[in-house]
């Protein structure tokens, strides 16, 4: 069973700081070809945009997207995962508490993010690779 930092190893950690525009928070997400995205503000973790964000906290109140700072429509309460906790673990944290995207932060330091994306894909493939083990066993027997 991996773990957050052994999933995290190989993976680039993307944020923008606070006081970015929505419209420059948008742009380098798309840029980027990501759904969410954390805020710092000089390397802590302020909150974290994500397209719900966009749709719900923006757009349908009308906010105009190049004034409105990522700062006033973030979500800033975040359930958090550590470095050590296993990928079952936080996949499960995140349904009791109904996020998608997980923080994982090492003594108040932002290591990066998981999705539930991310945790569903390992998820299948180690099913599939267990699922292989067991159909080469049935075959040799």
């Amino acid at each position: 069973m991996q773990t957050l930092i052994q999933l995290l190893a190989d993976r680039p950690m993307f944020s923008v700081e606070t006081g970015f525009s929505v419209a420059e928070v948008v742009e380098t997400m798309a840029a980027l070809n990501v759904g969410a995205i954390l805020v710092l503000e000089r390397g802590e973790l302020r909150g974290l945009f994500s397209e719900r964000d966009l749709m719900t906290r923006v757009v349908r109140p009308g906010r105009d997207l190049h004034t409105t700072k990522i700062d006033e429509v973030m979500t800033r309460e975040l359930a958090t995962a550590g470095p050590s906790d296993t990928t079952d673990a936080a996949m499960s944290h995140m349904e009791h508490v109904g996020c998608r995207h997980l923080p994982v932060i090492d003594g108040g330091r932002v290591l990066g993010m998981v999705s539930m994306r991310d945790l569903m894909r390992l998820q299948l493939e180690e099913k599939t690779s267990e699922l292989e083990h067991m159909r080469s066993y049935i075959q040799s027997a």
